[in-house]
Parts: C-alpha cells; structure tokens; sequence
C-alpha cells in the first residue's frame, strides 16, 4: 500500500497528515477517508476543479491525466506543472506527497 503525504494547510490539517491509500483510490476518496475534507463540489466526477492538489513528490508514478482532466485543469487556481485533479488521480506503488492550493475557484464551501 502506498501513503500519501499531505502538506500542511491551514484549514484542512494546519499540522500536515501521512494518509494510507487503498488499492484503486483517488488521492481524494483516500483523503476524505482519513478525515481531511477536500473540496469536491462536483461529488468527483470530473466536473470542476475544486479538488485540485499540486504533486510534490512521485508524480511521474500516477497515470497521465486524460483529455477531460487537463482542460479542466486549466481553470485551476495556481495551476503548476505537477497539478492534478485528486478525484481523478490514483497512486500507485510509490509513496507521493501532496499540497492542497489555499484557493480554487468554488465561491462557497459544499461542506461534504
């Protein structure tokens, strides 16, 4: 099993968390498993931008984003090189490490 660590943010974990990842789960569904609520207001399918993280370490270890992830991706505040949708993003054999962008483009909080 792969971890996931998540850099700290201020209001999703101010101390920064080390997450377990299942088999077959997105960076996000292992997120929201662990009590870190990251922003999904299209319920991870693809739709919004709102979960967008920026892979620190073991990015080259994920699938390569489809066609739909990266013209959303586009819209994504602070979009960097390593930017990918977590709703849309598996890990794999490698442990990677992740920090959740202060912002995104979601005016109000969905509170899922």
């Amino acid at each position: 099993m792969s971890k996931i660590k998540i850099l700290p943010h201020e209001e999703l974990c101010p101390e920064g968390i080390i997450i377990e990842n299942l088999p077959h789960e997105t960076i996000c569904e292992a997120a929201l498993r662990n009590g870190v609520n990251i922003e999904h207001a299209c319920e991870m399918s693809a739709a919004c931008t709102t979960c967008h993280v920026v892979v620190r370490k073991g990015f080259e270890s994920l699938d390569e984003a489809s066609d739909i992830e990266e013209d959303l991706l586009d819209k994504a505040w602070g979009l960097e090189q390593t930017s990918r949708l977590s709703c849309q993003a598996v890990p794999k054999d490698k442990d990677i490490e992740i920090e959740v962008p202060k912002y995104n483009i979601n005016m109000v909080s969905e509170n899922h």
